[in-house]
């Protein structure tokens, strides 16, 4: 299987109302989890490094080379994309790498601003054949449009796409990254307004705070990829504390990391199968 292109999942499942579950990964368990649920689902999944966990490994190449490996020999279509990458440099350096799908994130900036740096990385990034996401914020809200209480206005949105040819847009509905609890609520209505008037496929951040129904729900009515990171890493640390507080003389990162990984691929096969919904049926 060679590496998918966003183009060749997100529309078909948009006009579908499915969804397509993007994780997000920070070593190679990660990675190795939600690959191998892919294949158990027999389902599409975008595989995503974001800045920050660029930044933990000292640049993006050896991660993505192993990332790349592994999407290469699945049976099933793997999208890699960068995640919240804040300069241009980065999506070149991904790109570079191989990724076939960049977040530009110039959601802190004010709209204007925003639209400007937006709409140059769409035009060089199209040129390289690369698909570009990107977020449009609270205009001037330092915290973009995931900071809490903020939401996408869709005329907005649909100007915003209108002004940068970006392929898909996160949208800000109720949900907020890193949330530990999964207690947040979407704005529905808002989301069925965003899907009318928004003509590229709607992505959303901060999945891990909402309920596997709501994350139905907002399939349901209108978003099509679905990030997820911090459900993982809560799933990671928990069995690998586990591990660590049964058998405290183990030294060996071979017995506590197979069960962190394990544990990531039982969350991501459910996330997968929910995100998908009907499709999660199909043979």
């Amino acid at each position: 299987m060679t590496l998918a292109h966003p183009a060749d999942l997100l529309p078909a499942a948009r006009a579908a109302r499915t969804g397509v579950g993007a994780f997000n990964v920070i070593t190679i368990e990660h990675a190795q989890a939600v690959v191998r649920s892919a294949e158990e689902a027999r389902l599409p999944v975008f595989v995503q490094l974001s800045e920050n966990a660029i930044r933990y490994h000292d640049g993006i190449e050896p991660l993505a080379a192993a990332c790349r490996e592994l999407a290469r020999a699945a049976s099933v279509p793997i999208v890699l994309h960068l995640d919240h990458a804040t300069s241009s440099e980065l999506c070149r350096r991904a790109v570079d790498a191989g990724f076939s799908s960049v977040m530009f994130d110039a959601s802190t900036l004010p709209y204007q601003r925003n639209v400007t740096a937006t709409a140059e990385v769409v035009a060089w990034a199209h040129q390289a054949g690369v698909w570009v996401e990107a977020e449009l914020g609270a205009i001037g809200g330092k915290d973009g449009a995931h900071a809490p209480g903020a939401r996408t206005v869709p005329h907005e949105a649909a100007d915003f796409v209108a002004a940068t040819g970006v392929d898909s847009l996160a949208v800000a509905i109720g949900t907020s990254h890193a949330m530990r609890e999964r207690s947040a609520r979407i704005d529905l209505d808002l989301l069925d307004a965003l899907y009318a008037e928004v003509p590229v496929p709607l992505v959303l951040h901060g999945s891990s705070g909402l309920s596997d129904e709501r994350i139905a729900q907002a399939v349901a009515h209108g978003i099509t990829k679905v990030n997820v990171g911090t459900q993982l890493n809560q799933a990671f640390t928990a069995a690998l504390r586990h591990v660590l507080e049964q058998t405290p003389d183990v030294t060996d990162p071979r017995r506590y990391l197979r069960s962190a990984r394990t544990a990531v691929g039982h969350s991501t096969l459910r996330l997968i199968r929910t995100i998908a919904g009907p499709a999660a049926d199909r043979p």
